[in-house]
């Protein structure tokens, strides 16, 4: 007896000295890593990129332009034209066109309509169309549509970066249970060895038959094959959590003395940031996939209202008040001027009806997307909601099972001291114990992840990471 405390003893302090070399990586701060640095984070931060710089590109439609052309013709010493034409435009946002030109032409071969004053010729007015382009004008969708693109990319952001670390949370967790396997089988390796001794030694003071030593020692082959099963999985979630693991864009490795937080029940519904949102708190309207559908539908709204735009005649008209003398305002009089109007009418409308009734399947289309991911994600979080408090109650009853499947045990072992019970019976419960403590594990990572697809439904981007 003395010798088996001993050896339970000595089996105590080396796991506490192994404990005391590991170093625990907390989950907040592995999903800190997480977003701060994986790839697929950092992608996501260049939707953003991309919807401002989609932004800046419809933006420069609005920008002033400068036109010159310049062309001169000059055989046989003689000077057939030398023509200038400068032109500074300023767009709108509501299709009206600004203009400011000069004119300058010389030469020998020029039409009448080109005779200009020899200082040349300046004139200042507008364009705009009165039809087709009145309400609505191809610069102006494009704008629109460009700053819906823009919201729905922040949207995306957050949808992007809420699944990466919904992925790397799963990897934690399973990474969490394995160890918890492992370490459940280490401990039973260690019983089993102390009774292995402890029989042997009894066998050789002639106590029990020889033959328990056999038993003994199949179970601690038993308990060996287990854990190196178990670390055989321990090692394969590692390094499945190590592809989530980077820094500078160097990925990193999880080495052997790195062990998962155990106590993670509490810091999960604070990193995550679920906690204290109870159902009713739920609301669809902040949801990042229906906001970013909402926007698509916006901009597809917008493409609409320009198709069906193109069903009116395209009417352009241009007037400008001309003037020799462009430093004195009053030179320019209304009965100086040059204007213009056209007119354009397609007479069956074929491509623009076709383009309409497109761009009309296109909206219904993101329509019933987004009536149908609001109900789905409504049903979800109610589904996962009604888990979780399903998963409260497995949890009690795993904890009621694996305490009364120890009791048992401790109950056996006590009834073998006194010579009351055998071997076998004492290694059946065991193997009891074993069971509901893996299944205690099994239950207790359904449990997280769980909460990690409440993460997942809501669309939660944490912003404490």
């Amino acid at each position: 007896m003395k010798r088996l405390c001993w050896l339970v003893f000595t089996l105590i302090f080396i796991s506490a000295q192994a404990q005391q070399d590991s170093l625990v990586l907390d989950f907040n701060e592995y999903l800190g890593y997480v977003k701060k640095y994986h790839p697929i984070a950092k992608q996501a931060q260049l939707t953003i990129s991309i919807g401002q710089a989609n932004l800046m590109k419809a933006r420069g439609g609005f920008d002033p332009k400068i036109e010159v052309d310049y062309e001169r013709k000059e055989f046989k010493e003689t000077e057939y034209w030398d023509r200038l034409n400068a032109t500074f435009k300023i767009p709108t946002y509501f299709g009206i066109e600004l203009k400011g030109n000069f004119e300058q032409n010389e030469g020998d071969f020029l039409s009448a309509d080109e005779s200009l004053p020899s200082d040349g010729l300046y004139s200042a007015g507008i364009a705009m169309a009165l039809g087709q382009g009145f309400w609505i004008n191809e610069r102006m969708a494009t704008l629109r549509k460009a700053k819906f693109f823009r919201e729905q990319a922040k949207a995306d952001q957050d949808l992007l970066v809420n699944k990466v670390l919904y992925d790397a949370s799963l990897a934690y967790f399973d990474w969490l249970q394995a160890y918890n396997d492992a370490k459940i089988f280490k401990n039973f390796l260690s019983n089993a060895r102390v009774r292995f001794e402890g029989v042997k030694q009894s066998a050789l003071a002639g106590d029990i038959a020889i033959i328990d030593t056999v038993e003994a020692k199949i179970a601690v082959q038993n308990r060996a094959l287990g854990l190196e099963q178990a670390n055989v999985k321990l090692m394969k979630s590692t390094l499945a959590l190590s592809n989530f693991l980077w820094i500078n864009d160097v990925p990193v490795e999880i080495q052997p003395n790195v062990v998962p937080d155990i106590d993670l029940e509490e810091d999960i519904d604070i990193t995550l940031e679920i906690m204290g949102k109870p159902l009713d708190s739920f609301t669809l309207a902040n949801h990042p996939k229906l906001k970013s559908l909402n926007f698509k539908i916006d901009g597809l709204t917008v493409d609409k209202r320009l198709k069906a735009n193109r069903l009116l005649p395209k009417i352009d008209v241009t007037y400008n008040l001309l003037t020799e003398t462009p430093d004195q305002i009053r030179t320019f009089e209304t009965q100086e001027y040059k204007g213009g109007l056209s007119f354009r009418f397609p007479l069956f409308l074929r491509k623009e009806r076709g383009d309409l009734r497109l761009a009309k399947f296109k909206l219904q289309d993101a329509q019933f997307e987004r009536d149908n991911a609001e109900v789905e994600i409504q049903n979800k979080v109610l589904a996962i909601y009604r888990e979780l408090d399903s998963y409260v109650v497995q949890n009690q009853l795993i904890f009621n099972i694996v305490r009364d499947y120890n009791t048992l045990l401790q109950a056996e072992e006590r009834k073998f001291s006194f010579g009351e019970s055998s071997l076998f019976l004492i290694n059946s419960r065991e193997s009891k114990l074993i069971d509901a403590e893996l299944k205690r594990n099994e239950v207790q990572n359904k449990y997280f992840m769980t909460k990690a697809n409440l993460f997942k439904s809501l669309a939660i981007n944490p912003e404490n990471l």
